[in-house]
């Protein structure tokens, strides 16, 4: 559990595992190893240990995913409020993932499957996911990435991301973070879709939906925490 709680907040090579668990090296590399077996731990391309992906099929299995089974309605209702797509991403490792989705019936749209891998370095959802790491994570994120630190900064600062064909030319996003135990931003909800429709400013026109979806998913998983407690 040492383990798996240190890997909670992200990539950790053997060095920083040892450090934030407090084993001894060889022991706390027998236990994320026997763990990567059952496949509770994998590895990301930089070979840093991370969750795998059996806790998200006990989650699943079980029904207990309570931010999945929160957000889903509510990305309906951002869906139909602005006029595009909605999705749900988390981290795993160097990429994020689509946990959920809302897309439209019809029309021109920004589809993304649940399950796609999109990239760190680009896109509203990214930066969210990214701007409330630690310095050092931040750092080496930003090598190589479509947006900068000081985007980084003013996302902090209002609390809602916005990107203009960063991810995907002609498509533009918006999104807000959603926040776990102790405030940490654990996911983010976002809407996208083409230039057109959303300007180059999208965030003028959906920032307040968007992080309005956020507040109540937020508020309904604070909620499920304070009842449990």
């Amino acid at each position: 559990m040492s383990v798996l709680d240190a890997l909670e907040s992200g990539p950790a090579s053997l060095a920083q595992l040892v450090q934030i668990t407090g084993l001894a090296r060889p022991t706390a590399h027998r236990l994320a190893v026997a763990l990567e077996r059952h496949r509770m731990v994998t590895r990301d391309s930089q070979g840093r240990f991370i969750l795998g992906p059996r806790l998200g099929e006990l989650s699943i299995s079980t029904g207990e995913d309570r931010l999945l089974a929160v957000a889903t309605p509510v990305l309906t209702q951002l869906r139909d409020l602005t006029g595009e797509s909605a999705q749900l991403y988390r981290r795993q490792g160097d990429v994020r993932v689509c946990v959920a989705a809302s897309e439209r019936a019809s029309g021109l749209r920004d589809t993304v499957p649940v399950g796609s891998e999109l990239p760190m370095n680009a896109g509203s959802a990214a930066q969210i996911l990214l701007a409330w790491e630690d310095g050092e994570r931040i750092r080496r994120s930003l090598r190589g990435a479509r947006f900068t630190a000081a985007t980084l900064s003013q996302v902090r600062r209002r609390r809602w991301a916005q990107s203009v064909a960063e991810r995907e030319q002609g498509v533009a996003s918006v999104s807000a973070p959603i926040t776990g135990p102790g405030g940490r931003v654990i996911a983010a909800v976002s809407i996208s879709g083409p230039i057109e429709r959303l300007s180059r400013s999208p965030g003028r026109l959906h920032a307040q939906a968007v992080t309005a979806a956020a507040d109540k998913i937020n508020e309904a998983l604070h909620s499920n925490e304070g009842q449990a407690r």
